[in-house]
This record gives structure tokens, C-alpha cells and sequence, in this order.
């Protein structure tokens, strides 16, 4: 039988006695629960940290929850954001979901119908995610990769094949990296789901890895890994549509 991963929560609210609340109310339910007061502190927990769900209080100092949800976003576009508003405005629900809302709660709410929002969503995520587990080869550029095996090939224009076999690490770095194909990859999903933690000492090592990813990439002049700062690495593939 698989073992059952513990699912982390980033509760950004404002109001010191509602998260504390929440927060003992979801941990009764199994769900790991970072708590941030505001919306600068949430983004610097988020960075830290890798979440299957963000819930953002929507009037928040210092930085409202429709801002701190735009700046994780230009990290994951997929990550499942639930905004908490006093307000019930249609133009603030609509703001929401332009942004990228998976649901729009308005305070005052059961916490009942939030544990089973909050159980939906993280349903159609982990869904997803498995979509991608399931992926084990890949073509990017004049590339093939087969995971597996960890074998990637190139192929020239004559038609000519060059096979490199990657390290355990430097294929794990590579899937994710396809998997996130010209979108970013935060730096603290690919530290912890390699290297198990996020500090100084794994950071190194991933970039030495990234390095070497770059290196076996240089043979097709439309493929480029590069550094988002402050964010993580962005594999660009310009052989096909790019969104700068």
C-alpha cells in the first residue's frame, strides 16, 4: 500500500484568533497548516515551503490576497487558491476568479463547507498531479528523454543519434523540468522533492546539476534553462509557442 503524504496548507489571514481557529480546525482533519499573518509574510512562507493548496484572506496589511495570489501564480499556474472575503461584491468575486481562484468563499462561512471545498479541490489536484506521475518519456526540442532509463537522446539534423545516460539526480531534475516545460519550477519543489529539504547546502548542489542539465541541452540552440530570480529555473523550449 502506498503511504498516505500528509497535505500542506498556506492560511494567509489576517485576523490572529479566526487563523488559529482554522488552522487547529484543519489539523484535526490530517492537513499540515502554515499560518501567515499577512500578505508579505505568506509570500516568504511560500517561497520556503511547497503546498498542495493556498487559502488567502482577500483584505489583508500590507499586501492584499488578489496581489500575494498574482505573485504565486507567476510561480504555479496550478496550484489551487482559495480566497476568504467579509466582502461579497460580484466585482471582487470576478477579480478572483480572473486571477485564478479554484473557489470564492464569504466570511462568515461554515467550516464544514470549507473542509469540503478544501477536499474537493485537493481531489482534482492530486488528480492531476498522478496525470503527470504517469508521464516517463518525453521530447523536448532535438530531444528524447525516456526516464525510466534514464537515457536522453539527441537527434541532428542528418538524423544522427547521440544517447547520454543521466545520474538518478540529474534525471529527477530533468522530468520535472519537462514537466514544467516552459513554465517555472520553483526552486523549492525541485530541493525537496530531490533533495528531501530546501537550505543553503542543497541549493548548491542542485545548481551544480543544473549546470550539468545545461550542458547536455547546449546541442539544441532552442532549448535554454534559465535562472527566475528569487523564483527558480524556467526550461525554455523555442521550437514551439513561448509566453514571454
Amino acid at each position: 500500500m502506498a503511504e498516505t503524504t500528509t497535505q500542506k496548507i498556506l492560511l494567509v489571514e489576517d485576523d490572529q484568533n479566526f487563523g488559529d481557529v482554522l488552522r487547529s480546525y484543519l489539523e484535526m482533519h490530517e492537513y499540515e497548516v502554515d499560518l501567515a499573518k499577512d500578505g508579505d509574510e505568506g509570500m516568504i512562507k511560500y517561497n520556503k515551503g511547497e503546498f498542495n493548496l493556498c487559502i488567502l484572506d482577500v483584505m489583508m496589511p500590507k499586501k492584499d490576497g488578489f496581489t500575494l495570489a498574482k505573485e504565486i501564480r507567476e510561480n504555479d499556474k496550478d496550484i489551487p487558491i482559495i480566497f476568504l472575503t467579509a466582502k461579497s461584491l460580484k466585482e471582487d468575486v470576478l477579480e478572483g476568479f480572473k486571477i485564478g481562484a479554484d473557489d470564492y468563499i464569504t466570511k462568515p462561512f461554515n467550516s464544514e463547507e470549507l473542509l469540503l471545498r478544501v477536499q474537493a479541490i485537493l481531489r482534482r489536484s492530486g488528480a492531476k498531479q498522478e496525470v503527470e506521475e504517469d508521464v516517463k518519456e518525453f521530447n523536448i526540442g532535438s530531444f528524447h528523454f525516456n526516464y525510466p532509463l534514464r537515457i536522453l537522446t539527441y537527434t541532428d539534423k542528418e538524423g544522427n543519434k547521440e544517447k547520454e545516460n543521466l545520474s538518478p539526480k540529474e534525471a529527477h531534475l530533468l522530468r520535472l523540468f519537462c514537466i514544467h516545460k516552459n513554465d517555472v519550477l520553483p526552486r523549492s519543489k525541485a530541493l525537496t522533492k530531490i533533495w528531501g529539504e530546501d537550505n543553503y547546502f542543497t541549493a548548491r548542489s542542485m545548481d551544480v546539476f543544473v549546470t550539468k542539465l545545461r550542458k547536455y541541452l547546449s546541442k539544441d540552440e532552442n532549448l535554454e534553462i534559465v535562472n527566475i530570480h528569487g523564483n527558480g529555473f524556467r526550461l525554455i523550449d523555442r521550437s514551439i509557442a513561448v509566453v514571454e
